[in-house]
């Protein structure tokens, strides 16, 4: 292919670190003396236009070079966090703060109740089980024991129908892969069971406990474990007390290698459903097979690819579904698999002017989560659709759990907001009571803070909501710090949760905000579309938007201002600091994908592409390069400080994009504000990190704006005060 000369020039003007600015910045010239890192002469042709990628061999995380890169970026890093005098005072209150007893919500399988616990500063949370609720708890299995430095996190469960036996995940690290192996729920102990190369799946017993369905990837080489691309899942039924090598393929797609799979077993045993998905788009094929028919084979029955069908339950062969076919913020219909066709499903509940997040049937009757301006809203109707009640809840927050089978009459769910810890409560079906199961403590008096929630509108007047959470009596003079968290994407809805980390930040005078950006769930598949592939820029305006809401409503200052957000996240922050450096003083990118043309290269990034679209397209091209954070840093400009966070063992976002980012945005900074990276080391992309490494990895973060905002003395005093605040009552989750 012939190039034209202007569209080199102008591609080549575009690599990131090149395209130089002339000003001079805030503050003058930075001082800081980063490692040096090698640039190399790679350049791609994507559709005619040259990209230069000179970190590219920091793709390489094995590699002697890369470790030594990340060994000196981390001495710089921790050579300028601990000249932060209020770090170990932030840090000291963020332990006693998270220092509080906390519970999962509890479901019932085979005459037993299952939850977890954690005391407090357990680096994992611990399994429980017991016959009658008011019986003395047994440990089931304690994931502290399996790793010395609590690395080593479980990651999913199952109890056999007939509560003999635990098939339980657990992962390494913060890695993606999992581990299935097998407990005698009576004994404690282990069976031989021991299932390897397991991502993205869940477990399903067999109606009889013989065994168990579940989906995984073949064996990767040990050079592509972390970052090799994850194609083609299959569907196993494992035998208990067999070898994995026995395993019965029971699904795949030979001719389809980014379907992936998620097999249940329906209540009554009769049926297994498969749900099948493609990337991270939401939307589902759904096939079936009927076990108690002699040599049934997997059948299909909503195979066009069409909407979102999340299975609820069967009547027979009736089967229950959430859609958001014909129905952007949902329904619940009922389709006989013996007359599939569209035209004969049943409506059970029509769709509303809210958005119906999940649901369930559980006493016969359907529990109908929503959520309404992005809080919860539960009600319950019969099987025809007929209101039966509300659940009341406490407040504006977030209510989630509902769990359990159609013979059952009672419930457990968690309720929680931004000044009220994760309560758990038992919810009696018939009567519809709801009492407090577990309400731990928490060194903190709610009645300080307070929440409220605002409406601005974005750069093409879209009415965005967004959580304000601070003081109370804050002023309204633009000296307040102030740290705006987003995400944006993938139909994820931010809804109200307690966090000790935002806790700890309000208390040191901060001010907290969480924008719920388009490409989000909160208003349904409208709202996620909005956000995604070549309408992308939206998510980002939403963000600059309520940065400036912020500031012209006195909140706070681009001085004062922070931003943050992890994965997806990451990305919207390395965007909004990239397109608007000067609306903020100091920005947290965490794990996120930045480099926006190669992300579908490695692990399940192909997957995103139903979001972001791909460079391989030449329209997708044009609209990933102009806000990929990696290829928009200009050489000479004047950038917040900023932090990465990323993890050697992060196999989902891939730490390349990190690394390459923090590299060219060190070479690009023109102000003296700091670029830092800090690369946790066995971890990876969130899941199941250790309570001890949460608490480091926030008090670094709290430590860093202290700094970069100039947080004054008074918020050090308030961050470890002498005397604890009024304790107030709270719930399970810290985090």
């Amino acid at each position: 292919m012939q190039i034209k000369r202007a569209t080199l020039v102008l591609s080549l003007l575009a690599a990131f670190g090149t395209n130089a600015i002339a000003q001079s910045c805030p503050g003058g010239a930075s001082s800081f003396h980063y490692p040096l890192t090698k640039k190399v002469d790679q350049q791609d042709n994507y559709h005619g236009t040259m990209v230069a990628d000179p970190y590219r061999w920091l793709e390489d995380a094995n590699s002697a070079e890369t470790k030594s890169w990340v060994e000196e970026q981390n001495k710089v890093t921790q050579g300028f966090l601990s000249q932060i005098p209020a770090r170990e005072a932030i840090k000291s209150r963020l332990t006693k703060l998270w220092n509080f007893e906390r519970f999962s919500v509890p479901y019932k399988e085979g005459g037993r109740y299952f939850y977890s616990r954690n005391d407090g500063l357990q680096n994992q949370s611990v399994l429980y089980t017991v016959k009658s609720l008011g019986d003395t708890p047994r440990v089931l299995l304690d994931p502290n024991t399996l790793a010395a430095d609590g690395t080593v996190a479980l990651a999913g469960l199952a109890v056999s129908p007939d509560g003999r036996h635990l098939a339980y995940s657990i992962a390494a690290s913060g890695s993606d892969w999992n581990e299935i192996k097998v407990r005698d729920i009576e004994t404690g102990n282990d069976r031989t069971d021991h299932i390897k190369w397991v991502k993205f799946s869940n477990t399903a017993w067999a109606h009889d406990g013989s065994g168990f369905y579940y989906s995984r990837y073949d064996e990767p080489t040990e050079a592509a474990k972390l970052s090799g691309i994850n194609y083609f899942q299959k569907v196993y039924f494992h035998k208990l007390g067999t070898e994995q090598s026995a395993d019965v393929l029971v699904y795949d797609r030979p001719d389809q290698k980014e379907w992936g799979f998620s097999a249940n077993v329906t209540d009554d045993g009769r049926y297994l459903v498969i749900s099948s998905s493609q990337g991270t788009e939401r939307k589902r094929r759904i096939f079936y097979k009927d076990l108690k028919a002699k040599d049934a084979k997997v059948a299909g029955l909503l195979e066009a690819f069409d909407a979102d069908y999340d299975f609820i339950d069967n009547d027979g062969p009736v089967f229950y579904f959430r859609t958001d076919k014909n129905a952007p913020k949902s329904r619940i219909v009922a389709i006989d698999v013996r007359k599939p066709a569209i035209g004969d499903w049943k409506e059970v509940v029509a769709e509303a002017s809210q958005t119906l997040t999940n649901a369930g049937i559980v006493n016969r009757q359907l529990v109908l989560n929503y959520l309404t301006d992005a809080h919860s809203a539960v009600k319950i109707v019969d099987l025809k659709g007929k209101p039966v009640r509300e659940v009341s809840l406490p407040g504006i927050g977030s209510a989630g759990g509902f769990g359990g089978k159609r013979g059952d009459s009672e419930t457990f769910y968690s309720y929680t907001s931004f000044t009220t810890p994760t309560t758990i409560y038992r919810y009696d079906m018939k009567t519809g009571q709801s009492t407090v199961f577990r309400q731990p403590k928490v060194d903190f008096d709610p009645a300080a803070y307070e929440t409220r929630q605002e409406f601005f509108t974005s750069k093409d007047g879209t009415r965005v909501p967004m959580f304000i959470v601070s003081k109370k009596g804050m002023k309204l003079d633009g000296s307040n710090p102030t740290y705006l968290y987003g995400y944006g994407g993938f139909n994820i809805s931010l809804t109200p949760a307690f966090s000790v980390a935002n806790l700890a930040w309000v208390e040191m005078g901060g001010v907290y905000v969480m924008a719920n950006l388009r490409g989000g769930g909160e208003y349904g598949e409208a709202w996620h579309k909005a956000g995604t592939k070549l309408q992308k820029q939206n998510v980002f305006d939403d963000f600059i938007g309520a940065a400036e809401w912020l500031v012209s409503h006195k909140v706070t200052s681009p001085s004062k201002l922070s931003i943050g957000g992890g994965s997806n996240g990451g990305l919207l922050v390395g965007a909004a600091m990239t397109q608007r450096p000067d609306l903020f003083a100091a920005a947290l990118p965490a794990v996120g994908v930045m480099d926006m043309l190669r992300f579908h290269k490695f692990t399940i990034g192909w997957a995103w592409t139903s979001d972001y679209g791909s460079s391989d397209n030449a329209d997708e091209f044009q609209a990933l390069v102009k806000y990929s954070p990696l290829h928009n840093l200009k050489a000479g400009g004047c950038y917040p400080a900023t932090m990465v966070t990323t993890a050697d063992h992060d196999d989902r976002v891939v730490p390349a994009h990190s690394f390459k980012f923090a590299a060219a945005a060190q070479a690009a900074q023109a102000g003296a504000s700091p670029i830092l990276i800090r690369i946790e080391t066995k971890a990876g992309h969130g899941a199941g990190k250790p309570t001890s490494k949460q608490i480091e990895e926030v008090a670094d973060k709290w430590g860093f704006l202290y700094r970069t905002l100039g947080m004054d003395a008074a918020s050090t005093a308030t961050a470890a005060p002498a005397a604890a605040p009024a304790a107030g009552s709270g719930t399970a989750g810290a985090q």
